[in-house]
């Protein structure tokens, strides 16, 4: 990455400016949903509003000393021209902790999400393999604070899943998960395999913005919604009555299922699912229309894509999109060391958007 392009002084005071205003207006604020919607706005603003006074502060420490560095006392000219100096070393980190902060947020980044994981090519090997992913996102999910509720599941026949969906909920979901979207292949000896041999297998990971202001309109004419027996997991029922809900979206075909609450529950639950992926639809969309704009994110989200590889014998994980390979797949699998990869995507997508910006300027 070339030279930190220097942030305008007006900008920075926009920043602090906007975030004092939100302060303000929180202490005053009676109505439940200004003050849901203040409360966010103060969260993502708090720590770039700091920074940015931190800078600001900075910039008029170095203008200062600057001006001592020329006065007629030689020995205050020297002692200012050192903290200058020392000053000036701390600029170009400063500023490019600014700007990183100040990068255009994807509008869904603070969403929570619907996780959907499904076995691809391998048969039951792929089903446990799903599992697994499942299990690796709930143990990071757990270490990210974030809660996660199943939506429903169909059982391997040999262990996994065929299919899992699930809710996942907390600060900034989004923004950490959306990389995961994609197929992940894994390689590796089956228990079931007597000769040893290594076998490749894949599952499919979708992972869907799942705002609480989605305004999509359905129309109760364009819904099918059929009840069905639900099963746990090993197949079995849960229980003898009709308490699975599956909707379907004539104009369109989606088909959302919730199998895992009271048959009230889960028509309300299907309905939101059908939400999400309505909205999943509408994003695709006007992603194909600013189609330059995937120049600067890392993966499109193409479910369709080989995103990354976890290769038992080798004891790695290689990630596709940005030629990363740890040797640490155990952790990794475990869901102890998934954010590290993370933070290698979301930094390699930082520094794309940055680079753009800069082509821009």
């Amino acid at each position: 990455m070339g030279a930190m392009a220097k942030i305008p002084h007006s900008r920075l005071a926009q920043v602090i400016e906007r975030f004092d205003e939100v302060e303000a207006r929180m202490g005053a604020a009676t109505e439940p949903d200004e003050i849901v919607a203040l409360s966010k706005e103060h969260a993502e603003l708090r720590d770039v509003a700091a920074k940015a006074r931190e800078l600001s502060g900075l910039r008029e420490e170095l203008a200062e000393a600057e001006a001592m560095m020329s006065g007629e006392d030689s020995e205050m000219a020297e002692l200012a021209r050192e903290e200058y100096h020392a000053l000036k070393q701390k600029v170009p980190q400063l500023e490019q902790d600014v700007q990183l902060m100040l990068l255009p947020r994807d509008r869904d980044d603070s969403a929570n999400v619907i996780l959907e994981v499904r076995a691809g090519t391998g048969g039951d090997e792929a089903a446990l393999f799903a599992g697994d992913l499942f299990r690796m996102y709930q143990r990071h999910a757990q270490l990210m604070g974030w809660s996660v509720e199943i939506v429903s599941l169909s059982p391997g026949d040999a262990g996994g899943y065929k299919e899992i969906i699930a809710e996942i909920s907390g600060t900034d979901v989004f923004g950490h998960m959306k990389y995961e979207s994609g197929v992940h292949r894994v390689q590796r000896v089956p228990e079931t395999e007597s000769g040893g041999r290594i076998h490749t297998s894949a599952a499919t990971v979708a992972v869907l913005p799942a705002p609480d202001d989605i305004e999509i309109e359905i129309r109760q004419e364009d819904l099918r919604i059929d009840t069905m027996r639900a099963s746990g997991a090993g197949g079995q029922h849960v229980n003898t009555t009709d308490s699975a809900v599956r909707v379907t979206h004539l104009p369109t075909g989606i088909v959302t299922t919730s199998s895992e609450k009271s048959q009230h529950v889960n028509r309300e639950k299907a309905l939101d699912m059908l939400k999400v992926r309505l909205y999943e639809r509408e994003r695709e969309e006007a992603d194909t229309a600013r189609a330059d704009t995937r120049k600067s994110q890392v993966g499109s989200g193409d479910r369709s894509e080989k995103i990354r590889t976890y290769n038992f014998p080798q004891g790695r994980v290689s990630d596709h999109r940005i030629n990363l390979t740890l040797y640490s797949l155990d952790k990794i699998l475990a869901g102890d060391a998934l954010g590290e990869v993370v933070d290698a995507l979301r930094a390699e997508e930082q520094a794309l958007k940055l680079a753009a910006m800069e082509g821009e300027a």
